[in-house]
């Protein structure tokens, strides 16, 4: 598996986070809740990148997603060990320190255990947003058809055009993809791929792909709001995922 610079940067975001830490079947969760009411069988999983659930910046856009009406939840699936922001942030720290503790086998089992214990709470119908590192994991519960939408931001680890030909003819969840133009993880030959596969009606369920240009991996979450442009590409892709959930879930 392979990183990016843009993997292992990023600016934190100003604010206090309103949201709540649960034990969601045993797993830490930060869980943010509409303060009016809304549809108590749906939920957002908010997947985020390698800085984790702890990271404020997960927290604030969780937040905000539960500030348009759905409840959303960010499962600790890194197990309580996401990347350090002291850490030395390096491509290879992450591949060679890090990556080994947190692969498929050892992050989805706790995803599952979140996932089985909301559905026993009554949740029917799941939406998904990944970000980096949690685009993977909304393609693979796609995959399995657990979540009824999906939302990717600059996703990490996909095996292009491999995972994009698994989730045409695996999947029936609708898909929005945050794109944008320096993405050594996602670059824009995975994009013109994605609009091959997916566009001009292809995939019935549904596609959208939003293009940020002049944008870098990670500026949907981790962008520098000092910067207008990645200010408004950050809000943008925000804008974007909660009317496709709207629209969709």
């Amino acid at each position: 598996m392979s990183f990016c610079k843009d993997c292992v940067k990023g600016v934190t975001h100003e604010g206090t986070p309103t949201g709540k830490w649960e034990k969601i079947g045993g797993v830490d969760c930060y869980v943010a809740t509409p303060t009016v009411d809304f549809p108590k069988n749906k939920a957002i999983l908010f997947l985020a990148d390698i800085f984790g659930a702890q990271h404020i910046n997960a927290q604030l856009m969780a937040d905000d997603f539960a500030g348009n009406g759905f409840k959303t939840i960010v499962p600790d699936y890194l197990n309580g060990d996401p990347l350090p922001t002291d850490a030395p942030l390096t491509e290879g720290y992450v591949r060679n320190n890090w990556f080994p503790n947190h692969t498929q086998a050892q992050t989805r089992p706790s995803l599952d255990k979140v996932i089985n214990a909301l559905k026993a709470d009554g949740i029917t119908e799941f939406g998904a947003t990944g970000y980096c590192f949690g685009g993977r994991y909304v393609f693979d519960l796609a995959f399995e058809n657990i979540t009824k939408v999906s939302v990717v931001s600059h996703p990490s680890l996909l095996q292009i055009p491999a995972d994009l030909e698994k989730y045409v003819v695996s999947s029936k969840a609708p898909l929005l993809i945050n794109s944008c133009t320096v993405d050594a993880q996602f670059p824009l030959e995975a994009s013109a791929q994605a609009d091959e596969l997916f566009g001009g009606g292809r995939f019935a369920p549904g596609y959208k792909r939003e293009y940020f240009e002049g944008c870098s991996h990670g500026f949907a979450v981790r962008g520098d709001m000092k910067d207008p442009l990645v200010k408004a590409a950050k809000e943008g892709a925000f804008k974007a995922t909660v009317e496709w959930f709207l629209n969709k879930l």
